[in-house]
This record gives C-alpha cells, structure tokens and sequence, in this order.
C-alpha cells in the first residue's frame, strides 16, 4: 500500500542553510541601520535589497514558522505594517 502524502506535506519544504542562516540573523539585534546593512554584505554576500526579498521568501515558508514560530510572525507583521503605510501614502500634485 502506497504512503499517503497530506497536501500540507507536498506544499512545504525544508528549509535550506541559507534560510536557517537568514532566521538566525534576523534573531539580532543592531545598534543602528548602517551596521546591519554592512553585515548583510558581508554575511550572505549580496546588498540589502536582495536581502530582504529573500527574507520575504523565506518567512511565507511553512517550515520558516515551524522553525521559529514567535521570530516568523513578528517579521511578517513588520512587513504586513510597512506594506499598509506604504500603500495609505497619498501623492499629490501641485497644479
């Protein structure tokens, strides 16, 4: 008889070394911008950019939440608050 896979499991996927290693830095605490953006570069080898896109990818992992479940939802709802104020800012124009 054949093994039955629930669709949660074909869904989710393990994590990788550099998604623990994104999870484990995201853990720290920085004494201000500049110091985590040079740490990015010099941890994961790209700019801060690319490293929050990445970031993003990983925190919608369902293996990202069973890993750390507490650091998973703060960061998706930092980003849940900065993507509303981004999208309530009004742009007016002079006429």
């Amino acid at each position: 008889m054949a093994e039955q896979v629930s669709p949660s499991d074909v869904n989710s996927q393990p994590l990788s070394e550099r998604d623990i290693a994104i999870l484990e830095f995201e853990r720290r605490t920085w004494p201000h911008h500049g110091a985590k953006e040079q740490a990015i570069r010099n941890s994961f080898d790209v700019g801060p950019a690319r490293y929050y896109q990445l970031l993003n990818g990983v925190i919608d992992l369902p293996a990202a939440a069973q890993f750390d479940p507490i650091l998973v939802r703060r960061l998706q709802r930092t980003r849940e608050a900065r993507t509303t104020a981004r999208a309530s800012r009004s742009f007016t124009t002079t006429d």
